[in-house]
């Protein structure tokens, strides 16, 4: 069967997450880590192709989406999305905007939607104001975040700092209406001029209402909320199959370990939780790596007679107060880089060791893991937590990986992430 849905994704956690719902929602997904070099596995409904292009330069990003469009397009796919984060992460100069142009320029389409939704983790959308859990995006954690600081909550003002088309809304009381009020409104909108509409969303059902509506639009911005929606259209036009597990995974055998290299509330939560289980856990410190000292070596020595224990964990997560003292000392860019080198290396090292199975927390760490571990793919297995699978590597060595969104999870899914494996 040919595929049906192409998506691009602009960090690794997120491209997770998206295939996660797809599969969820009974769509046979694989991610592949950058545009593909080899061939797809057989049976496949859609592929989320995964960049690392959330915080590069804005063209940079630009040019990496439209290489995947491409490859898309070439393989047959019928429709497209762009996906972001749940909580925008963007800065006025982009990249959510710049790329969304760009996609719609090689499209040759004059609409699109964006909604980063996700209400089941608590991102919801009302009156364009996003909300994570009962308060206002710019009064969440991400106020903070070193790279991407969400000041605004009002989403039409965001985009439209980053774009020149026209940016409005699709309020609640229209999706509450159906597929035909979304549908209706957006030809009003496309009569005013507007481009892009930022769409409310507050449950799933919602989710399910709008991406009816979305049937016929070639390409699609959200974050991962809307993929709930999309399958149905494919299912009613007998071109998905029913009845099938999405989920299966074969699951290599081995040790496991935990990396985790966000520095978000809820990953800070999850470190906190896991070393006041009793559970072993080392922190690997910028400044040291910066001077010079051999901590991936000193990491790996500790770790290696506690991996047929259960997993241990090395992590590079902080509060924000010493995460900005470390940027400060650094620079923003070098802080980044030399953490994400040390935990991949680490990684390196813990899987010469034996280790199968893993846990990767942070979008950034997860990158920068599964290039260094030479990960072309991956087969999206069952659910975890709402927007985190567990995968397993496509390829002649197998590895589990869930690839985990800093902002993701329960505060113990450091611990129960595990019972989902044979």
């Amino acid at each position: 069967m040919a595929l049906l849905l192409g998506c691009i994704a602009d960090d690794f956690t997120g491209a997770t997450d998206l295939a996660g719902m797809l599969v969820r929602a009974g769509m046979r997904t694989v991610q592949m880590i950058g545009v593909p070099q080899t061939p797809l596995p057989g049976d496949v409904d859609a592929v989320v192709i995964a960049l690392k292009s959330r915080t590069i330069p804005a063209q940079e990003a630009i040019e990496e989406s439209l290489a995947a469009l491409t490859w898309l397009q070439n393989a047959g796919c019928r429709q497209f999305y762009f996906k972001y984060c749940s909580t925008f992460d963007s800065t006025d100069a982009g990249n959510i905007g710049p790329v969304t142009d760009a996609l719609m320029r090689a499209l040759n389409t004059d609409f699109t939607i964006a909604c980063p939704a996700f209400p089941e983790n608590k991102r919801t959308i009302f009156k364009a104001y996003l909300f994570v859990g009962d308060v206002l995006l710019n009064e969440s954690g991400m106020r903070d975040h070193p790279l991407t600081p969400m000041t605004d909550a009002n989403l039409v003002r965001v985009l439209q700092r980053q774009t020149s088309r026209k940016v409005g809304l699709i309020s609640h009381d229209v999706i509450a209406g159906g597929s035909g009020a979304i549908n209706g409104h957006i030809a009003a909108l496309k009569r005013d001029g507007v481009e892009i509409a930022i769409v409310d969303a507050v449950s799933n059902q919602d989710l399910m209402i709008i991406g009816e509506a979305l049937a016929d639009m070639p390409l699609v911005t959200a974050g991962s909320g809307i993929a709930l929606g999309l399958p149905q259209n494919f299912r009613k036009a007998g071109l998905l199959k029913t009845g099938e597990a999405a989920d299966a995974l074969q699951v290599p055998q081995g040790l496991r370990a935990i990396v985790s290299g966000s520095c978000s509330v809820a990953t800070n939560a999850q470190v906190a939780h896991f070393i006041e289980a009793g559970r072993p856990a080392f922190s690997i410190d910028p400044l040291r790596l910066a001077a010079g000292e051999d901590v991936v070596g000193t990491a790996l020595a500790w770790a290696t007679p506690l991996l047929q224990e259960g997993p241990p964990l090395i992590y590079a997560t902080a509060k924000p107060e010493s995460v900005k003292a470390a940027q400060a000392k650094l620079g923003v860019e070098r802080a980044g880089t030399i953490v994400e080198e040390a935990l991949a290396s680490i990684a390196r090292g813990l899987v010469e060791r034996g280790v199968r199975q893993f846990l990767v927390a942070g979008g950034e760490t997860s990158g920068a893991v599964v290039k260094a571990l030479g990960v072309t793919g991956l087969h999206i297995g069952p659910q975890i937590d709402p927007g985190v699978p567990w995968t397993t590597t496509l390829g002649e060595k197998p590895l589990a990986l869930a690839l985990k969104s800093g902002n993701f999870g329960s505060v113990d899914f450091f611990t129960k992430a595990w019972s989902l494996l044979p």
